[in-house]
């Protein structure tokens, strides 16, 4: 039997919400009818498609991407399926397409992610199930259970690495800065679904300060880093991009999932990133954007440890501490960041990564087509 000839795939474009609040612009509309608005735009600008992968992490289940599809005008004939893989579920969905595509299953994908913190449902075990009662954030590790889990992660993470609140919180001042230089310059419009002049990007704090980020009491109490300044909130929003066999503005030069230790989570982008230029051959140096989903500063810190004197490269546009973190759909928005930055830059690769709960990550290098 010969070897097949594995297909390229190209990124045609893709749309995102404006990122709202935790019970702010969006409280009121469902997760899958923000991601409908995006789709409805994909449609008309890019036509039809083989197939919808749609991230979710905190929604009400029962195939939200599905559902999702069913409210666009895509309608009933495009087979659509959900991925949670938490924060990462978006990357994931990507790299599901990504793969059809490669394989030759199908020529042209949307892939991305749906979220509303607002609207996220309690839940209730059954009674049979021995943990009992109700709860809205689930299980990520055997030997876990609680609902500040991602925070005693982080929390966890910046003291294995020794880090200090003086490295948090410059990070955290960094992000809003940098986002509200993006958001003065427009760099981000072309990814944007114009809905309207009262939907902005909520969270980006132009006149944040050190003082301000001084007042802030750590989350898991004294002697702890973690505060509101240095740990994203969370957030609503939809983000989708069209994946294609047929020639486009960008390219998937490869792309991979990690699973690491579920009680350091923020380690996946880390983790992820270093196996995919391993994989690829590539080092930092040859990237001219790095986006990684700040979730938590910590993540940052890692970063810098490892990769300082690419800083420039890095989140140019800011992060998801002045942005926000949808979890669901973070891994497509980061995508689209990591787009723009190419094209502000007239670079050439670049690579976005997120972390997810319960030690998951993925990484994706996309090149920019000159």
């Amino acid at each position: 039997m010969k070897n097949e000839i594995m297909s390229s795939v190209y990124i045609m474009g893709g749309l995102r919400t404006p990122i709202g609040s935790y019970k702010g612009q969006f409280k009121y509309i469902r997760p899958e009818q923000l991601g409908a608005r995006v789709l409805n735009t994909l449609h008309e600008t890019y036509g039809e498609v083989e197939e919808i992968i749609c991230g979710n992490a905190v929604g009400t289940g029962g195939n939200i991407g599905r559902l999702t599809a069913l409210y666009s005008t895509y309608g009933s004939t495009v087979p659509a399926y959900t991925v949670d893989m938490q924060c990462a579920s978006a990357g994931s969905a990507i790299i599901q397409g990504y793969r059809g595509i490669r394989s030759g299953m199908v020529k042209t994908v949307i892939a991305g992610g749906v979220e509303s913190s607002s609207l996220q449902p309690l839940r209730m075990y059954a009674n049979e199930d021995e943990r009992k009662g109700s709860y809205m954030v689930a299980q990520f590790s055997p030997t876990e259970n609680d609902a500040l889990a991602m925070l005693k992660g982080a929390e966890r993470t910046a003291q294995k690495y020794k880090v200090t609140k003086e490295e948090l919180d410059y990070w955290s001042l960094r992000s809003h800065r940098l986002a509200v230089k993006a958001q003065q310059e427009g760099i981000l419009k072309p990814y944007i679904l114009d809905m309207g002049s009262q939907y902005k990007d909520e969270s980006i704090k132009p006149r944040l300060q050190q003082k301000v980020l001084d007042r802030m009491k750590p989350i898991l109490g004294e002697g702890t880093l973690t505060t509101a300044g240095n740990a994203c909130y969370t957030h609503d929003g939809a983000a989708f991009v069209v994946l294609s066999d047929r020639p486009g503005p960008f390219r998937i030069v490869s792309a991979l999932q990690y699973g690491g230790d579920p009680l350091y989570s923020p380690e996946g982008a880390l983790q992820a990133t270093e196996h995919l230029l391993k994989q690829t051959g590539l080092t930092m140096a040859a990237l001219d954007a790095i986006e990684w989903n700040e979730a938590f500063a910590v993540i940052d810190v890692l970063f810098a440890r490892s990769y300082g004197q690419w800083e420039e490269q890095y989140n140019q546009l800011g992060g998801a501490l002045a942005y926000g973190h949808p979890f669901g759909c973070s891994g497509a928005i980061i995508l689209l960041h990591t787009m723009a930055a190419l094209a502000y830059r007239q670079g050439r690769y670049g690579v976005c990564a997120i972390a997810g709960a319960g030690g998951m990550g993925t990484a994706i290098l996309i090149e920019r087509m000159m």
